[in-house]
């Protein structure tokens, strides 16, 4: 068996909270079960994690392109546990301080601030957020100009997989985030400049506050789901792509980093740049060859706002 694994998996508020066709949810349910057997017969001793944030921990006064933490709690936003996540912090600031020594300018937090797109992985797999050994690391996903680019993605995940190479436990790197999806996350081009200040400043939301989004984000997936938004729908088509690219060999990763920027917020939303963390992790795996896929499942769900995937990988022997 590999010592080293990847698990691509999408993340959404919504699930629980809006309904869904029920062969749906169903199908659903059972390829997240399928995830969690698994993860469980890999049986991590160690799992770094590659998730976004939705401006509840990190905000545009000072917004990295990514950021390792030395502790992390959850804040419990959605469905989502409040609480400590089981970080390693010895061997979260190692994994810093190799990125630095190989050009990367890496963020450190010692007191990070999570959200759904960290906490629900955890709880997916896990039961709660009672997991082996988790090192965190936050991409910065909807904020431009400091969203990291594809092909630095991919040189970001070789460097954290070569860190990895050292490692005698089993790992198991998780990218959180996507697939396609474009939610009413705001901008800081927003002409409003109570949202520019809210999503500028940090601080925490009123629990009036925090009800109001859960039902304004409820809204936005019923009315994608009955075609009665504005938004821009998911794309499933994409969506496989990107799945069946990061399942191929070196050059099919590498014809996925070819693209620009502009392809994927064109033509999967501008949240989609949450599949970065899958590209991440994906690109920590060695070898060129053909990883060998043990899971892989896709479904588009509108009333979840989620183009929802799962794929794990391991480096064939």
């Amino acid at each position: 068996m590999s010592t080293l694994a990847c698990l691509g998996i999408s993340h959404t508020p919504l699930m629980g909270l809006n309904p869904i066709n029920e062969a749906v949810e169903k199908n659903l349910h059972e390829a997240i079960a399928m995830a969690r057997a698994r993860v469980q017969a890999f049986a991590p001793e160690l799992v770094v994690l590659i998730a976004p944030d939705h401006y509840n921990g990190f905000f545009n006064e000072l917004m990295p392109a990514f950021c390792i933490g030395t502790q992390a709690s959850s804040m419990g936003d959605y469905l989502s546990s409040e609480g400590e996540l089981n970080v390693d912090g010895q061997t979260a600031l190692a994994l810093a301080e190799s990125l630095m020594s190989q050009r990367f300018d890496v963020a450190v937090s010692r007191q990070m601030l999570v959200d759904h797109g960290f906490a629900q992985p955890l709880e997916l797999m896990w039961g709660s957020l009672a997991t082996p050994p988790v090192v965190p690391i936050f991409l910065n996903t909807v904020a431009p100009p400091g969203v990291l680019h594809l092909k630095r993605c991919q040189e970001l995940g070789k460097t954290i997989g070569r860190f990895l190479g050292n490692e005698s436990r089993r790992t198991l790197i998780i990218g959180s985030g996507g697939l396609s999806h474009e939610p009413p996350v705001p901008m800081i081009s927003d002409p409003d400049p109570e949202v520019r200040k809210r999503i500028t400043n940090r601080r925490t939301p009123t629990q009036a506050e925090r009800e109001a989004r859960v039902e304004r984000v409820m809204r936005a997936g019923m009315a994608l789901a009955s075609g009665e938004s504005a938004m821009k729908p998911l794309n499933p088509e994409w969506d496989q792509d990107w799945m069946e690219g990061l399942a191929g060999d070196a050059h099919a990763v590498n014809a996925l980093c070819d693209h620009s920027e502009d392809w994927i917020t064109r033509e999967a939303g501008r949240s989609a740049h949450e599949s970065k963390t899958w590209l991440i992790g994906r690109a920590a795996l060695p070898g060129e060859a053909t990883p060998e896929c043990l899971l892989r499942y896709y479904q588009a769900i509108p009333e979840y706002i989620a183009g929802f995937g799962l794929m794990m990988l391991e480096p064939r022997s």
